[in-house]
């Protein structure tokens, strides 16, 4: 009995539909709901305040050694295509979620990392984040590349992958 039960669970987690091999949530296609949030400086501000622009929303944290190596790559994407014309949308941004605790190691991070771009926002509640809810995050870095009309399409594009999709939707 018990090597059967072993058996059937080998078998659903090898199945197409295990759900530890979709991806959960919002995925490419899917027009990217809106989240607003408060900002750094305390205002509160939206996702669709982005509209028109090709959007990297950015979902990380100061604690996570993987997203403050990816920063860096970020922020020269950011630097490199914030004034081009892309072939569904004028100008690129960056939207960033926190999932940080406090208040002080999430400004810290952003002054630290020169995460230069206007549009931060966290509701400092960690992995209970409303926004990592609504979008089915469930691991960071993670990211959704949205375009000009806000839908999704691309998502967790890292290192050269961001680079080479932002250049092939250039008009």
């Amino acid at each position: 009995m018990r090597r059967s039960v072993i058996i059937i669970i080998l078998i659903v987690m090898a199945s197409p539909f295990s759900f530890s091999q979709q991806k959960i949530g919002i995925n490419p296609g899917n027009k990217a709901p809106e989240i607003s949030g408060r900002s750094i400086s305390g205002e509160t501000i939206r996702l669709s305040d982005t509209k028109g622009k090709v959007v990297l929303l950015d979902f990380w944290a100061a604690w996570c050694g993987p997203c403050r190596k990816e920063n860096p790559i970020v922020v020269n994407v950011y630097r490199k295509y914030k004034n081009k014309n892309f072939s569904n949308g004028k100008g690129f941004t960056v939207f960033s979620v926190s999932l940080d605790r406090t208040e002080a190691s999430w400004k810290k991070a952003v002054k630290d990392d020169k995460l230069e771009w206007e549009y931060h926002i966290s509701d400092l509640k960690g992995w209970y984040s409303k926004y990592a809810a609504i979008f089915g995050v469930r691991r960071i870095p993670s990211n959704f590349l949205i375009d000009g009309n806000g839908i999704i399409i691309a998502r967790d594009l890292r290192g050269p992958d961001l680079d080479a999709k932002l250049e092939k939707l250039l008009k």
